[in-house]
């Protein structure tokens, strides 16, 4: 008798996998964050400090626990690239307002200039993108982003980035 996995399995193995989608995605991925990677270079910083950045700068009073969520990096990780962002006076590091030994991120005057030039780069690639799609072309972006996500983490992240929920997911 087989099992729903059994004749998955035997699904996946008689089709190829999408190579065309697998590539395209690769390679969009590969010129958006080039647009940011440049900018960095001249920092010193990389892609980990362009996420722990933009977060926290999107979300002033982010705890460690709350950006190590939604990064799912190791602590050890994002202690390295925090002290390097702390160091340089881009992100500073306060006590808690109810708990004290909490520590809650806030960019500094510098931090947000540099996140905003890393987010108007990219916002440049969708814009452009966005034009070659039509008027519907932002609505089917993200609801294709979307499906790209485990189902369990959705609302998590449409909470976190203000999206407007489309149709489909409706």
């Amino acid at each position: 008798m087989d099992t729903e996995a059994d004749a998955r399995t035997r699904a996946e193995a008689e089709s190829p996998p999408m190579y065309d989608m697998i590539e395209l995605f690769y390679f969009a991925y590969r010129d958006f964050v080039g647009d940011a990677d440049r900018l960095l270079e001249a920092y010193g910083f990389g892609r980990a400090h362009h996420r722990v950045l933009h977060f926290v700068s999107r979300q002033p009073g982010l705890t460690i626990a709350a950006l190590l969520d939604i990064l799912r990096i190791t602590k050890q990780s994002l202690n390295r690239v925090l002290k390097e962002l702390v160091a340089k006076g881009f992100i500073e590091a306060r006590a808690g307002e109810i708990d004290r030994r909490q520590r809650q991120l806030y960019v500094t005057r510098e931090g947000e200039k540099l996140a905003l030039d890393l987010s108007r780069a990219q916002t440049r690639r969708f814009e452009r993108a966005m034009t070659e799609l039509g008027a519907e072309g932002r609505a089917e972006a993200i609801a294709f982003l979307l499906a790209m996500t485990d189902a369990g983490g959705r609302d998590r992240i449409i909470e976190l980035t203000g999206v407007k929920l489309p149709p489909v997911f409706g």
